[in-house]
């Protein structure tokens, strides 16, 4: 079995932070963060601090050589992700095996279609609560990463990467329908983002709220019925799933794209209610909960640019 010992990564917000700050206590300086000199100057000039520490990670701008990484990891937003694919392309191989953590069900596909490359895992990471303030990032539960090969369970390259998430004490699972699994990240994540945005309201409100809950729940079903069309099949049983989860998070953290509200940035509701309302009319599927999440949010998202 081949063993990573290499990874580049591209995305330092909370999430790539978070599981970055243990692959570069593992791996050192063999753990690259690709970013652009903008960000390095930002990034060097007082570290980023996961949870307390300080880190100063091994910066390379994407124009530099470099040596092909055993590993590329994704970690930006879904709207960043094809300047990404160009900013990391010195960094994969023929034999570079790539996850993305990114929200939603595309970004795979999308990064097969620039790189086509056979080494690509289907990964999601879940039960995390990294929130990001300027360089500082801070979580009271790392979660896990769920990966796996659409094609069989145990390949060389899962093997290869849940080795190194053993060395690096990154908790994870491999599934065996990545597919199933990826829907249902999908599937929590247009629930509880999108209403999470839409209410300003961090998981304490939708834990102690059961009407707030219900509106998430709401958004989700709306999911359930669409995966029956493309074959993940999701079930009540697996919006169920998500209250245990939800209870394990700090009732203080937030969503990405309650963070992104709040910030002024551009959300990732085209990829959550924008992608749901896309599929709904494509299989003749109601979707009137994300109709109206999607509208509330892009209205959010324009309000932002008015000087009234």
């Amino acid at each position: 079995m081949r063993k990573i010992e290499s990874v580049s990564l591209v995305g330092l917000g909370a999430i790539g932070a978070a599981y970055g700050s243990r692959l570069h206590n593992e791996l050192k300086e063999s753990f690259r963060v690709v970013a652009n000199a903008r960000r390095i100057d930002k990034y060097s000039s007082s570290g980023v601090k996961v949870n307390g520490d300080v880190y100063h990670f091994n910066y390379i701008t994407p124009e530099a050589k470099a040596d092909s990484a055993d590993l590329v990891i994704f970690a930006v937003k879904n709207t960043e992700l094809p300047q990404a694919i160009e900013d990391v392309k010195h960094h994969i191989g023929p034999d570079t095996i790539i996850l993305s953590l990114l929200n939603g069900i595309s970004s795979e596909d999308e990064i097969y279609s620039v790189v086509k490359s056979d080494h690509i895992l289907h990964s999601v990471s879940v039960e995390i609560d990294a929130v990001r303030e300027n360089n500082e990032i801070r979580f009271s539960t790392l979660g896990r990463i769920v990966f796996g090969d659409k094609s069989k369970s145990s390949s060389d390259d899962v093997l290869a990467v849940k080795e190194l998430f053993d060395r690096a004490g990154i908790d994870y699972t491999i599934s065996e329908n990545i597919l199933h699994t990826m829907w249902w990240k999908f599937m929590m994540n247009v629930g509880i983002n999108q209403t999470s945005a839409a209410l300003k309201a961090p998981y304490g409100v939708f834990q102690t709220l059961p009407i707030a809950y219900e509106w998430a729940e709401s958004a989700m079903r709306e999911v359930v019925e669409l995966s029956r069309k493309t074959g993940a099949n999701l079930t009540e049983e697996d919006v169920k799933s998500f209250w245990p989860i939800l209870n394990n998070l700090s009732p203080e953290g937030k969503t990405s794209m309650l963070q992104d509200v709040e910030a002024g940035r551009k959300t990732e509701v085209e990829y959550f209610g924008g992608k749901v309302c896309e599929l709904g009319k494509r299989y003749d599927v109601p979707t009137p909960v994300n109709d109206q999440l999607y509208k509330f949010i892009r209205i959010i998202e324009e309000k932002e640019k008015l000087e009234i």
